[in-house]
């Protein structure tokens, strides 16, 4: 009998995951993917990459993911919750698991095992997850792997906090004008997350036993992990790091989905053109600015009117004052002379090194 495929895909705010499993929940395909905000087209570019393997192959099919409810729509096939679908995926790969810890782009879980079952998830605020170590990675001027390898060097570690990347900047931006290592704030930013998730997720219920590690910035970032194993003290024998830990919410998708009805791989794939053409407009717009190119030419003809009067540095003698404004990111400078005519302007970037 030919074995029947269970298809997951599990949508994120930053990432999508697909995997296809066997009867024996063995991964024959998986792909992780950064969708850049295109999500349609990172989905049927996974969907038709996995269709082009296995074109005459049957499955079933489930989605998953904070950004999954309309793609599932659009697929006509079922969403599960991802913290049903996590759950499903531990308790089938990894059932010794107490505490699991799972940071997403824009969300983080702690779910518990063992006692009273507790699952715990953030709320609208992004701080302590992925895409808070991507905003923080862009003001040391690297990205979420050069904070990483930064980090590995990191002596001393800073306090941080990480529920607003706003009040985050506000507790880097000084310590960088005092000359703080870069190295040290990857490692002090890594340590907020995980002050982050405890604090604002633990909330006093203590984290301890057999603790899994998932989800891509876990995955990805081992000195993450070092910074979670340290603050929890955990020993070798408690730290549960599993191979594709990055795919666990795909996994249970894929598991939830054994229930249904399977279907041709050639069916699921067809609905690609209706899902890259399918209408993603659930607001009412606003009125464009301009109603066409006279009402924009009209427009800067009339602001054009407030120009600064502009003067030659080079040739200018006298009188002058300069004017800088060093901000949290951008440094601004203006000279001008005794009537107000700008002689020099610069705007750039600080580049983490205001002086």
């Amino acid at each position: 009998m030919k074995d029947i495929l269970k298809a997951g895909l599990d949508i994120g705010s930053t990432t999508v995951k697909l995997v296809l499993l066997n009867s024996n929940n063995e991964i024959l395909y998986s792909r992780y993917a950064r969708h850049m905000a295109n999500v349609k087209a990172c989905v049927a570019e996974l969907l038709d990459d996995a269709y082009n393997k296995f074109p005459e192959s049957e499955l079933t099919i489930s989605v998953a993911g904070s950004a999954g409810i309309s793609i599932a729509k659009w697929l006509e096939k079922p969403f599960v919750q991802e913290v049903i679908a996590g759950t499903k995926a531990i308790e089938t790969f990894i059932p010794e698991t107490d505490v699991a810890i799972e940071l997403g782009g824009e969300d983080a879980k702690v779910s518990y095992f063992s006692g009273v079952v507790d699952q715990r998830m953030n709320g609208t605020c992004a701080g302590g997850t992925g895409a808070f170590i991507d905003q923080m990675a862009v003001l040391l001027e690297t990205d979420a792997s050069g904070l990483n390898e930064l980090a590995k060097s990191a002596k001393t570690i800073y306090p941080i906090a990480a529920r607003c990347g706003v009040f985050a900047k506000t507790d880097i931006q000084p310590l960088l004008n005092e000359g703080a290592a870069k190295e040290d704030l990857a490692a002090s930013i890594f340590q907020a997350v995980v002050n982050q998730t405890i604090g604002g997720l633990a909330q006093g219920r203590p984290i301890k036993g057999n603790i899994a590690f998932l989800g891509g910035p876990l995955t990805f970032l081992s000195e993450l992990r070092v910074r979670f194993i340290e603050t929890l003290q955990l020993t070798e024998e408690h730290i549960i790091f599993p191979e594709n830990s990055q795919f666990f919410v795909a996994f249970g998708a894929a598991i939830e989905s054994e229930e249904d009805e399977p279907l041709t791989f050639d069916s699921i794939h067809k609905k690609i053109p209706a899902l890259l053409n399918a209408n993603t407009v659930e607001v009412k717009r606003l009125p464009a600015l301009f109603e066409n190119a006279e009402e924009l030419e009209s427009f800067r003809q009339r602001h054009q009117k407030a120009k600064v009067k502009r003067g030659d540095l080079a040739s200018f003698s006298g009188d002058c004052f300069l004017g800088i404004d060093a901000g949290s990111t951008t440094t601004k400078a203006a000279l001008i002379d005794n009537e107000g005519t700008l002689l020099y302007s610069s705007y750039g970037g600080n580049g983490g090194s205001p002086l």
